[in-house]
């Protein structure tokens, strides 16, 4: 009886098979309630039976959350995806993260035969051509990696804050991804960049060098510059391209694949 009561007590905050899209709401609510970036980490870890797992850009935002990781020890696999196409700064940066939080950052490499077939067709930097060419470039490089890196999670963490721009701005704290039939989780959504930048500072936590150069928002080489006064901080990635709707593809799910909580 003393077993069953043990066992009731840890699943109470288990994600049930019949609703995600409820349970999103709930893991959303509750996520609101806690502070502490650390602390919501291990919420989520308790709350999703199953593999969670990072998705780390090596931007400030993923910085902070792999800072968090390593303090709480939340149990979380932690990836990054390199497009072939990297700023040397980011590269740098990702082997000082793993020198010193001695955590072990998985590298997700495009396929070699679809990057080789996507240059035949669309060139070097075709990309810059057709905005459906540089999607077919980010699909590539960076989603179908992705996807293959959540195969078999039931959680998603991600650095997204409603600040970074206005098609971010209801970024929820949790949803359920139904094309990965997932949890996807937005711990910082809330974090101001004052807030962000202090906790960084707080923690000495290893960040990109290019961001003190005025790069906020660092992507592929070719598709990211640096920004100017007054600009958006998302303004230097696919700069050549209308403001509305620039994402690659890995945040902006369809509205009937992703339920927002």
């Amino acid at each position: 009886m003393a077993r069953a009561a043990r066992t009731s007590s840890r699943t109470s905050n288990s994600v049930p098979a019949s609703d995600p899209v409820a349970e999103a709401l709930a893991l959303d609510r509750r996520l609101a309630s806690i502070d502490s970036l650390e602390d919501r980490l291990l919420e989520i870890v308790r709350s999703v039976p199953g593999r969670v797992t990072f998705s780390t850009s090596l931007g400030i935002e993923d910085q902070a959350v792999l800072n968090a990781i390593a303090a709480s020890r939340a149990k979380i696999d932690v990836f990054t995806l390199d497009t072939g196409r990297h700023f040397p700064e980011t590269l740098d940066t990702l082997e000082a993260s793993q020198n010193r939080y001695g955590i072990d950052i998985r590298v997700m490499f495009p396929d070699a035969r679809e990057v080789e077939e996507l240059v035949a067709r669309d060139g070097i930097y075709g990309f810059r051509l057709a905005v459906e060419n540089r999607k077919a470039c980010c699909d590539v490089r960076k989603v179908r990696p992705l996807k293959r890196a959540l195969e078999g999670a039931k959680g998603w963490v991600t650095g997204l804050r409603r600040e970074q721009s206005v098609g971010r701005a209801h970024v929820p704290f949790a949803s359920w991804d139904a094309e990965d039939a997932l949890f996807k989780f937005n711990p910082m959504a809330d974090w101001s960049l004052e807030k962000l930048e202090a906790y960084v500072a707080e923690h000495n936590v290893p960040v990109n060098p290019l961001h003190a150069r005025g790069f906020p928002s660092i992507g592929c080489q070719p598709c990211t510059r640096a920004i100017k006064p007054g600009e958006d901080i998302r303004a230097g990635r696919w700069w050549w391209e209308n403001e509305d709707g620039k994402e690659c593809g890995l945040h902006n799910r369809p509205r009937q694949k992703e339920v927002a909580a």
